[in-house]
């Protein structure tokens, strides 16, 4: 008696508490407000009390019920006084008792155990409704799940309940879990937006990223850390009642529902971080423009020099900023989404009796793929601007008439400046998403060679509006030099482009060439020198496009293997990736040396090569 009386003490207690938070719950009073989470603890508290009546009364009502229902009871209450009462006394005192004891039936105290048992799950499934979301983790909750574990055990024992009852908590058990499963679903995703609206441009270790080749943000470490919590906890969760889903077929079919639903949630994680970063570029995007448009109202792009290169410092560059992003993108598409999806797919793949793993991975890198294409655009686009100034300057701003070109000598400096824009790009994408230099080094020297073709057809009747021998032959060397450095970024459309601006300059330079022939005996000396000579040769008389490629070819036989052994060092990065078999002939020796000393201590230079000098010595007069 005196435990029981303690116990209702305790739980006389815990009602009020209760009571006073519920009528906290529904004041208006500002005064007093308890937080989240010291609420739901005292919910975990609240469900392990009422938990506790259950495991410790029902058993012990359900065994008096059997003792009274089966005469146990009655006979062990009996105390014999005298032995020598007759047996008529006996038979009478027996059907009394059988007729005292027959007035109610085992059926009435089991549908009294169900029925505190619906009180329960009532309770516990309205406080399971009422969790706040953001302490969906805390360990109460899960204990209070284990309580019911328990409880469900406790009333499993023999004549510890009526089956029906069993039967009831059980159903209860599978309903909280499955109540509880979506919150965390529900939290999974929340969080997931959560976390990415916290954006950092702060590159994480290579450590840190699993030796990555993408140099990504923490962004897609804390979007792997939300998910791993809360699949975790649905695993542990999902576990415990697997075993009774053999047993009863429509705890077997609820729990399927759950592990659809568990899967789906955790595909769309995915896709909203997906939406995630596709809207981070397009602020980014915006970003730049507005500050570009602001800055340059002709259009075009200016990279400052003192733009931050230390990725560990924070990034504040656009351009950069846009390649973190293609970087998560790709960590997401190559390796996240194939380590999460294979590390919880046992969770619902079993339940559909089919393995959609593959199918589901292949929508999620689809999906990833396609913003992948979108963000690789935006960021081409901007170092495409970048690209058209700087061929602007090679073809328009670089001091030659190309109605009245020097003698070629080789390759220009304005070339190889040229070449170095393309050389910062391939730098910062080899350091920041190395996966995707080759496609975006495809992209940019396909727009190179457009770019050349639209600048030429802009200023075909100005500043291009004549191209002599020694033009043409100047271009045409500098497209080869071109070609055979960016070999290996050639697409068939860059070839194609290529072959189109080679065409259109042989066309200028014999159209040049005809209109310099009928003018030329408005101009002669009398007498000439030897260079004159040479000069009247290649631009005084008639020169058939035949021979104009024949001339461009002697030029490019005598000075491409040189000047490309001379800028060698200007233009490692691209040697080192480009296979010497797709090389042109020429060109092979001058790779060949350079390559073999690709393993020795001064392939350090690769980290100075975007800063590296631009003047370099020429042999002319």
């Amino acid at each position: 008696m005196e435990n029981l009386h303690n116990d209702l003490r305790d739980r006389a207690l815990s009602d009020a508490r209760w009571m006073q938070i519920e009528d906290v719950n529904d004041s208006s009073d500002i005064n007093y407000s308890p937080i989240g989470e010291e609420v739901d603890g005292l919910r975990g508290r609240y469900i392990r009390r009422l938990t506790a009546v259950i495991v410790h009364h029902i058993p012990a009502f359900w065994k008096v019920a059997l003792s009274v229902f089966s005469g146990k009871f009655a006979k062990s209450s009996q105390v014999s006084t005298d032995t020598n009462t007759n047996s008529s006394t006996n038979k009478i005192e027996e059907k009394a008792g059988e007729v005292k004891y027959s007035s109610h039936s085992l059926d009435e105290v089991s549908a009294m155990i169900c029925s505190t048992i619906s009180l329960y799950g009532v309770k516990v499934t309205n406080i399971f409704h009422d969790l706040e979301e953001s302490n969906v983790l805390r360990s109460y909750m899960s204990e209070a799940i284990e309580d019911i574990s328990k409880a469900c055990v406790a009333l499993e024992l023999k004549e510890a309940s009526p089956p029906i009852a069993v039967c009831a908590i059980r159903t209860l058990q599978s309903e909280i879990i499955r109540i509880y499963v979506l919150r965390l679903c529900s939290w999974m995703r929340a969080s997931v937006d959560e976390v990415s609206k916290d954006v950092t441009w702060v590159i994480v270790s290579i450590l840190e990223r699993n030796k990555s080749p993408y140099a990504i943000s923490f962004l897609p470490l804390m979007f792997r850390s939300v998910v791993a919590s809360a699949m975790d906890q649905i695993n542990s969760m999902l576990e415990s009642i697997k075993n009774e889903a053999t047993k009863s077929e429509d705890i077997f079919m609820q729990l399927q529902e759950i592990q659809e639903s568990v899967r789906i949630a955790c595909l769309n994680c995915f896709l909203d971080f997906a939406g995630s970063l596709e809207r981070i570029s397009f602020e980014v995007g915006k970003h730049r423009s507005d500050e570009e448009g602001s800055q340059l109202p002709n259009g075009y792009i200016h990279e400052s020099k003192n733009a931050p290169s230390d990725y560990h410092g924070g990034v504040t560059d656009p351009h950069q900023k846009l390649l973190i992003v293609l970087s998560n993108i790709g960590y997401c598409k190559d390796e996240l989404s194939y380590e999460l999806y294979n590390k919880y797919k046992h969770i619902w793949l079993h339940s559909s009796g089919k393995d959609e793993g593959n199918s589901d991975v292949k929508d999620l890198v689809n999906s990833f793929s396609a913003l992948e294409g979108k963000v690789l655009e935006q960021y081409t686009f901007a170092k495409a601007n970048l690209i058209r100034s700087a061929a602007m300057n090679y073809l328009l701003n670089s001091g030659i008439h190309w109605g009245a070109a020097p003698a070629v000598k080789g390759v220009r400096d304005a070339a190889v400046e040229l070449l170095h824009t393309l050389v910062a790009v391939h730098a910062e994408v080899f350091a920041g998403a190395k996966p995707l230099l080759d496609k975006t080094l495809g992209i940019l020297v396909e727009g190179l060679i457009d770019t050349f073709i639209s600048i030429f057809r802009e200023n075909e009747a100005t500043d291009l509006s004549a191209l002599d021998t020694n033009g043409f032959c100047q271009l045409m060397l500098e497209l080869e030099y071109f070609e055979t450095i960016l070999n290996p970024y050639f697409t068939s459309d860059a070839r194609d482009s290529l072959k189109a601006l080679q065409g259109l300059l042989l066309e200028k330079a014999t159209e040049s060439v005809t209109d310099a022939v009928e003018n030329a005996g408005h101009s002669r000396r009398p007498t000439r020198g030897s260079e004159d000579a040479v000069d009247d040769k290649q631009q005084g008389i008639s020169v058939s496009p035949d021979e104009l490629i024949s001339l461009a070819q002697q030029y490019s036989s005598e000075f491409l293997q040189l000047e490309l052994e001379r800028t060698r060092i200007n233009t490692a990065c691209f040697a080192e990736s480009i296979p010497l078999d797709t090389v042109p002939e020429p060109a092979k020796s001058a790779y060949s040396p350079f390559r073999n000393s690709m393993d020795s201590p001064s392939k350090a230079y690769r980290g100075a090569q975007k800063t590296g000098s631009t003047n370099f010595p020429r042999h002319r007069h």
